[in-house]
């Protein structure tokens, strides 16, 4: 196995993560509540992230999702000793983000207090009783899905993750498409689904977004998950930018 820790590709993530059309990305995500990316990882980093799954010393638990009834299949949580080109991953987009999450705070009225370092932030979390990694590895093979769901581990809660896709769809499985539920003002409840493509990510809102109203703003609730995957195996990598209680 080709150790991710000094994986070439880590130099190059935070560029590629730099050059996306961030007002195209922000104006979508206001739109929607989550947008794609471009690539971020090669078809071989993709590979080598996925078969970390194996390792279990990398990871400090294992989730069984048909346990808890989150659906079916596993995740696993990193430790804090990340690979370098997830830990560079996380780095870059946080950056990116934060004028996001700040501009919808300011819109619902609600508190900002994600400081410009991601360092900071994560320090604030371990402090309010936060201090597990939240990074996770999922695999998923015929039959499992995921239930729709919240990444909220506590308090402090940013508003924004990001999932990265490791397998190609159509090819390595089939299937499993990254969904999520908008509960919206005095209407209806709306979905949508998304394929991610192998080294692409997706922007996401991790519980509520700003929605435009006759009365200003108001907050429309959010939930992801995962569709049935029906052939193969699906891997996808999980930066969220808080940190576990």
């Amino acid at each position: 196995m080709i150790d991710t820790t000094a994986h070439p590709a880590a130099g190059r993530v935070g560029e590629r993560v730099a050059a996306g059309d961030w007002d195209a990305l922000a104006a979508e995500l206001d739109e929607h509540g989550h947008a794609l990316t471009g690539r971020l990882l090669t078809p071989e980093a993709c590979r080598d992230i996925a078969a970390l799954y194996d390792d279990t010393d990398r990871f400090r638990s294992t989730i069984d999702m048909a346990r808890y009834r989150f659906g079916s299949g596993q995740y696993r949580y990193f430790t804090h000793d990340l690979p370098d080109v997830v830990r560079e991953l996380r780095e870059a987009f946080y950056p990116r983000l934060l004028p996001i999450a700040r501009d919808w705070a300011a819109r619902l009225g609600k508190p900002a207090p994600w400081p410009d370092r991601l360092g900071e932030w994560v320090e604030m979390c371990h402090a309010a009783g936060q201090a597990k990694s939240a990074q996770i590895l999922l695999r998923y093979g015929p039959g499992d899905w995921n239930a729709l769901h919240r990444d909220v581990f506590g308090e402090m809660l940013f508003p924004l993750q990001v999932v990265v896709g490791l397998d190609a769809p159509g090819a390595d499985f089939t299937g499993g498409e990254f969904i999520m539920t908008e509960q919206r003002p005095r209407a209806q409840s709306r979905g949508s689904s998304t394929t991610l493509p192998q080294g692409h990510g997706l922007v996401f809102t991790t519980r509520d977004r700003p929605v435009a109203s006759k009365r200003g703003w108001s907050t429309g609730p959010m939930r992801h998950g995962v569709s049935t995957v029906r052939s193969g195996r699906r891997h996808a990598l999980g930066l969220v930018f808080h940190d576990a209680a």
